[in-house]
């Protein structure tokens, strides 16, 4: 996630699309549930679902904690302390693991989804951010965003299993399972670098046009597709993966941060800054706006559980009230 201050004012309309054929439509997201959130934190962070076991998990950055609810019956079941301004959090139900970025410490955390205790602290570069599992390799990938860096730790142990190299400030980190290979933004020159996890080095550099600071990732590998989040001139953009073209820009909220996707509907989410969430439907290898509206203050995170359809949106204080976690659907 960009840090507090670095978002760049956007210069087209909020709202305006800007892929040919896109339309906004009158959907709106309905709030089904409010879940109350422990103590009086400033801001959360990443949220990670195992739709599997029914847990959701959220970085409390203000608190330095880790939240576990259980979203069947919508309660805080757990708090893991001791997690240094947490930033990006990443369930592998397949490990029973949950992976945090302590930020504070630069290092990344690994935690047991069974019984909530931590069991590694790796060393990361600086600004540890947002992280991504390659099963292949049975590693977990961490963005250091102001080092310009990917450290890479065994999924298993924990231990360092080395470090790449990426460019002057990065983004989020995705796993392609179509390629093997990790997809990275690369915010400081408006680009993506892929790195093939076999050589540690980075094969190919995509350019971005129309992108100002590519901060947020999410691949559509049986699309073909990647979505890409521009927080420092409000887009969201479409990347062919077969022909590394853009093929679809939109204009979202301002400062977009997380992107969650529905692979069931084929619904994206955007979160951002200015509490504005725009939900875009995909309609063959094309997007399509289908929401946008103003949610909440702080509405910069966002969950997406596949086997309900339900959006979660945790916030830290809404109308001057405790944390909460709003649980959304859409018609």
């Amino acid at each position: 996630m960009a840090p507090v201050g670095v978002l760049a004012v956007a210069g087209a309309a909020v709202g305006a699309v800007l892929a040919a054929g896109s339309q906004p439509g009158p959907v709106a997201l309905r709030v089904v549930a409010r879940v109350p959130m422990p103590g009086d934190t400033v801001r959360f962070d990443y949220t990670s679902i195992d739709s599997r076991r029914g847990l959701l998990f959220t970085a409390d950055l203000g608190a330095n904690e880790v939240l576990e609810v259980n979203i069947d019956i919508n309660r805080v079941v757990r708090v893991i302390p001791g997690v240094s301004q947490v930033h990006g959090v990443l369930v592998v139900p397949a490990l029973h693991r949950v992976y945090a970025t302590a930020t504070g410490a630069n290092q990344v955390v690994a935690i047991s989804e069974d019984t909530g205790r931590i069991l590694s602290r790796t060393p990361t570069g600086y600004y540890a951010d947002g992280l991504a599992y390659d099963p292949a390799d049975h590693t977990i990938w961490i963005t250091n965003e102001l080092d310009g860096s990917e450290t890479i730790i065994d999924a298993a142990t924990g231990a360092p299993r080395g470090t790449v190299t990426v460019g002057a400030q990065v983004g989020n980190v995705a796993y392609d399972p179509g390629t093997g290979h990790m997809l990275v933004d690369v915010q400081s020159s408006n680009q993506v670098a892929v790195i093939d996890p076999a050589t540690r080095t980075v094969i190919r550099r995509v350019p971005l046009p129309g992108c100002n600071h590519d901060h947020s990732l999410y691949i559509d590998s049986p699309g073909r597709l990647a979505f890409i989040a521009c927080d420092g001139d409000a887009r969201l953009l479409t990347l062919d993966l077969a022909t590394w073209r853009v093929t679809g820009t939109f204009a979202v909220g301002m400062g977009p941060d997380v992107l969650a996707y529905d692979p069931r509907t084929g619904r994206l989410y955007v979160a951002a800054e200015d509490g504005r969430i725009t939900v875009l439907q995909r309609l063959g290898r094309r997007l399509h706006t289908i929401s946008f509206h103003y949610l909440a203050a702080n509405a910069h995170v966002v969950a997406v559980d596949p086997a309900t359809g339900r959006s979660y949106f945790p916030l830290p204080d809404p109308l001057g009230g405790h944390p909460v976690l709003l649980v959304c659907t859409l018609p």
